[in-house]
């Protein structure tokens, strides 16, 4: 198993292992693999988020600008709803790869965001007092659980929780 510094470099191991599946899905000229490659993606995210949002994000609150997490929480929900779209739909349906097109731009915008040189949350968070190590010990776990779910059965739809969907 792969050894993580911190939480951070746990976090940074993520968006870099999902940054490779949208470079896969882009070259998958097979239907079935690119389903099987969206699951992936879907699955990634929905974990990387979780832990994020239950032990990453409040550890930091109060610690670093409070926008720059609220904009964290809401760029996840905004990739949720994709996320839970693409779930359950398939490589033939109209807009398939478009979603996938933008979820990863999300994720691009979001990655850049939290990874940003000396103001980015992550710069951010190395300057407080937060035991990233204890941190990364607590999601590593919360993950492994997550992923050992997840080989069983598929997560369940990812919840947002700023945004308030209206059906139209």
């Amino acid at each position: 198993m792969t050894e993580y510094t911190d939480a951070i470099a746990l976090l940074k191991a993520d968006h870099r292992k999902v940054e490779a599946l949208f470079e896969a899905f882009e070259k998958a000229r097979d239907s079935k693999r690119k389903r099987e490659i969206v699951q992936e993606i879907c699955t990634e995210l929905k974990v990387h988020t979780m832990i994020e949002e239950e032990i990453f994000y409040p550890a930091l609150r109060g610690k670093i600008e409070d926008d720059m997490l609220d904009e964290g929480y809401v760029e996840h929900d905004g990739a949720k709803v994709l996320v839970n779209e693409l779930q359950n739909a398939f490589p033939d349906e109209q807009f398939y790869d478009a979603k996938v097109t933008v979820l990863s731009e999300e994720i691009k915008h979001h990655v850049a965001e939290e990874e940003r040189p000396s103001e980015g949350m992550f710069a951010q968070a190395r300057k407080t007092d937060v035991d990233l190590v204890a941190l990364r010990d607590e999601m590593l776990a919360r993950k492994q659980a997550l992923m050992a779910k997840a080989a069983d059965k598929p997560l369940p739809k990812a919840k947002p929780n700023t945004l308030k969907l209206v059906a139209a």
